[in-house]
């Protein structure tokens, strides 16, 4: 489950990356619960099942999420473009020992609803050589009374802060 979550993590990495180009950037979404269900092939000879976690949003954390993703990677070319309703974005990013080349397209609203669909090729390092990320994602509600912006609902019931992971990773207090 843990290795399944880093690639997760790392697929949402490569998705959201290309975002920080310079002059077209994907919308920030719509503020509420979103729930997000990603599909990864290439990681073995078998697709790995569907994931289906639900997040909690705001704007700064949509922007947070997008400057973790920057400091995550370090890219030789980033760049994207708008060709319609859909984004199209293509990178060279090196994260840790490996080079990820990467082409995604994200179509949709980002108020009600949006797909992101990357493929990434990889040298070196530990990582698969190939991997198609497929993202849908669809806006639930607005967040639970119990949520704050930040929150992901991980399968299993795990709930983890994307905000507090920062502050974290920072050494600073929740």
């Amino acid at each position: 489950m843990i290795q399944r979550a880093s690639l997760i993590a790392l697929a949402l990495l490569c998705s959201a990356a290309p975002a920080l180009a310079d002059n077209v950037q994907i919308p920030i979404r719509k503020a509420g619960l979103w729930e997000l269900t990603t599909q990864i092939a290439g990681v073995s000879k078998t697709d790995t099942p569907p994931m289906t976690i639900q997040q909690c949003t705001d704007e700064s954390v949509d922007r947070q999420m997008n400057r973790m993703s920057s400091d995550t990677m370090k890219c030789t070319k980033q760049g994207m473009t708008k060709s319609g309703s859909s984004y199209i974005a293509d990178s060279v990013c090196s994260v840790g020992d490996a080079t990820v080349t990467s082409h995604s397209e994200a179509t949709g609203d980002f108020n009600s609803a949006y797909s992101i669909k990357t493929t990434a090729k990889s040298s070196g390092g530990n990582l698969p050589p190939e991997m198609v990320t497929t993202i849908q994602a669809k806006w639930l509600s607005a967040c639970k009374a119990d949520q704050k912006p930040g929150d992901i609902l991980m399968p299993g019931g795990i709930k983890m802060n994307i905000s507090d992971l920062q502050k974290m990773k920072a050494g600073q207090p929740k």
